[in-house]
């Protein structure tokens, strides 16, 4: 599925973030916005999942106007955000109960999700008894077991040691690859950004600075 941002301005209180930014993912497309922080990154994430309102501008994914969250976009975070009571095959499965899918597909799905992540005889632990790439590969389960079409990815490996970002990475490409699924992977990781990245682009002071991005794309 399509994302495009026209005239985003966005921001907190007073002072926008973005400023008149346009942006086009196409549909499948795995876009890396890269760029330091405070430029806007995780802003232009929250806009486009429906978690924070545009100032003016609009958004569109699908062709539709984001006017709020929907579960045909997930986002995954740097902090996994699993319920630490709840096992690692509960934790995917909660969005699936929460949109009234059934016990037996939900529990299904999710024992796909994590055999597909690498996670199968890990369905019973408590967040506490995984690594944090365990915990995050439960997240990245979680996320694709609704069967988004768009997917939001606000520097998730940020935490991880290198060995682990770099099994992570490799996990990502791979399972985006073969779903199809239109991914914005937010990064300040420019290595990261080149090596995910069908596309890069890089924004900064709250616009998509073309140089950067142009010379990003040649090193990729």
């Amino acid at each position: 599925m399509s994302v495009l941002v026209e005239g985003l301005t966005a921001g907190y209180g007073r002072s926008p973030v973005l400023r008149d930014l346009d942006l086009r993912v196409a549909d499948g497309e795995l876009l890396v916005v890269a760029g330091p922080s405070g430029c806007g990154k995780s802003t232009l994430l929250r806009v486009i999942a429906g978690l924070l309102p545009a100032t003016s501008g609009r958004v569109l994914v699908g062709g539709v106007p984001v006017r709020g969250a929907s579960r045909d976009r997930a986002v995954v975070f740097q902090d996994d955000g699993l319920l630490p009571w709840r096992s690692a095959l509960k934790n995917v499965e909660l969005p699936l109960a929460l949109q009234g899918v059934s016990t037996v597909e939900r529990r299904e799905r999710a024992r796909g999700w994590l055999d597909r992540v690498g996670l199968a005889g890990f369905e019973r632990y408590l967040p506490r008894e995984l690594s944090g790439g365990m915990r995050q590969r439960v997240q990245l389960a979680r996320a694709l077991a609704q069967g988004p079409e768009v997917v939001l990815m606000d520097e998730p490996f940020g935490a991880l040691d290198a060995r682990t970002r770099s099994a992570m990475q490799g996990l990502v490409v791979e399972v985006l690859r073969e779903t199809g699924t239109t991914t914005i992977f937010v990064t300040h990781d420019v290595d990261e950004a080149v090596l995910l990245g069908d596309r890069v682009v890089v924004l900064g002071a709250g616009e998509v600075d073309v140089r950067r991005e142009a010379i990003l794309e040649v090193l990729g």
